[in-house]
C-alpha cells in the first residue's frame, strides 16, 4: 500500500510539473505573440532620424500623377487624402520592423491593372490572400523590402480615403523617388493588347524581315517599370524562308519575370516562333511549364502573362 502511495505521489507531481512546464510554454508564445503584435509605426520611427517633413519634389510629382490616374480609372474610389513623414531609417532593426509592418496581415494593399478594372483588388492583406498564397505574398514583399529598402531610405505614411473610410500605407522613398509602397506598387497600368513593330517596307525587299511585339508596365505616377516582349526575323529569297530567329526579354522593378521562345518553324513558305512570357508584382509568382511551353501566373497580384505563336511571311 505505501509503495502505491508513493507511485500516487510521484504521478501527482509530475503531472504537475508537466501543467506548469505547458504553462511556462503557453505564456512565452502569448509573451512573444504580444510582442509581435505591439509592432507598429511607432516602432519604426523609433529607429529613424528626422528629415524634413516636405517630401522631395519628385516624390510629390509622382503622388501627384498617380492621383490623376486613380482619378482617370477608378473616378472617385480611391484618393490619396494626405502623407506623414516618418522619418529617415537609421538602424537594421528599422529595416526588419519595415518587413514585419509591410507584410503584416492587417496591412493594406491593393493589386491588379488599373487598365483592367476586372483585375483590381484593394483590402487587407489577410483578406485578400489566404494559405498559401498568402505565404507567398508575405514572403515576396519581405524579399522585396530586402532587396530594395536600405539605412539612408526616407518613410512616410500615405493616407487614403475610399467609400469605407480611411487608411494608411508605408511608402518608402529617397530624393530620387518612390521606392515602394504597397497600393502604389501593388497596382500597375499595363495596356493588353501590347505594341506591334515591323521591318518598313524597303527593308522587306531585302532578305530578311523582323516582327516585334512586347506589353509595357507603368508605375501608378505614368514612368516605365518593366516590359516583356519577343522578334521574330526571318531570312529569305523570293518566297521561301530560308531560315529564321527569335529573342524575347522580360524585366519588372520590385517584381518577377519570365520569357521563352523557340522557332517552330524556320523553312518554307514562313517562319513561325512560339512565346511565353509574364510580368507579376513581388506578391504572386511565375512559372514556365517546359512540356507546354507556356508561363502560368498563381498567387494573387497585378500581372500580365502572354503565350501564343507568330508566324512571318516573306
Amino acid at each position: 500500500m505505501k509503495k502505491l502511495v508513493t507511485a500516487f505521489k510521484f504521478m501527482a507531481v509530475l503531472t504537475v510539473l508537466t501543467l506548469s512546464s505547458c504553462s511556462d510554454e503557453n505564456n512565452e508564445i502569448t509573451k512573444q505573440e504580444a510582442v509581435q503584435a505591439k509592432i507598429t509605426t511607432a516602432d519604426l520611427q523609433k529607429e529613424t532620424t528626422a528629415i524634413s517633413l516636405i517630401v522631395p519634389g519628385t516624390v510629390q510629382t509622382q503622388l501627384d500623377e498617380s492621383q490623376k490616374n486613380l482619378e482617370k480609372y477608378l473616378k472617385s474610389d480611391l484618393q490619396i487624402a494626405g502623407v506623414k513623414v516618418i522619418g529617415q531609417i537609421s538602424t537594421q532593426k528599422g529595416i526588419e520592423i519595415s518587413k514585419s509592418l509591410v507584410a503584416d496581415k492587417d496591412q493594406f494593399i491593393a493589386i491588379g491593372n488599373l487598365m483592367d478594372l476586372s483585375t483590381v483588388k484593394l483590402g487587407r492583406i489577410g483578406d485578400l490572400y489566404v494559405g498559401d498564397d498568402l505565404s507567398t505574398a508575405q514572403t515576396g514583399l519581405k524579399e522585396m523590402v530586402t532587396e530594395a529598402i536600405k539605412t539612408g531610405t526616407n518613410v512616410m505614411e500615405v493616407i487614403w480615403s475610399n467609400k469605407n473610410g480611411r487608411f494608411t500605407s508605408l511608402c518608402f522613398y529617397n530624393d530620387s523617388g518612390i521606392i515602394w509602397d504597397n497600393v502604389l506598387g501593388g497596382l500597375i497600368m499595363m495596356d493588353t493588347r501590347g505594341t506591334v513593330e515591323n521591318s518598313n517596307a524597303a527593308a522587306a525587299k531585302v532578305a530578311s524581315k523582323w516582327y516585334k511585339e512586347w506589353w509595357t508596365a507603368s508605375w501608378l505616377w505614368g514612368s516605365k517599370r518593366g516590359e516583356m516582349g519577343y522578334q521574330i526575323t526571318i531570312y529569305y529569297t523570293g518566297s521561301s524562308v530560308s531560315n529564321a530567329d527569335v529573342n524575347d526579354w522580360a524585366n519588372i522593378s520590385l517584381g518577377k519575370a519570365k520569357s521563352e521562345s523557340k522557332i517552330t518553324k524556320k523553312t518554307g513558305a514562313y517562319g513561325q516562333c512560339q512565346y511565353a512570357l509574364g510580368l507579376c508584382t513581388p506578391t504572386g509568382s511565375l512559372s514556365f511549364n517546359a512540356s507546354k511551353f507556356s508561363v502560368s501566373f498563381s498567387g494573387l497580384g497585378s500581372n500580365m502573362v502572354s503565350n501564343g505563336y507568330k508566324s512571318l511571311y516573306p
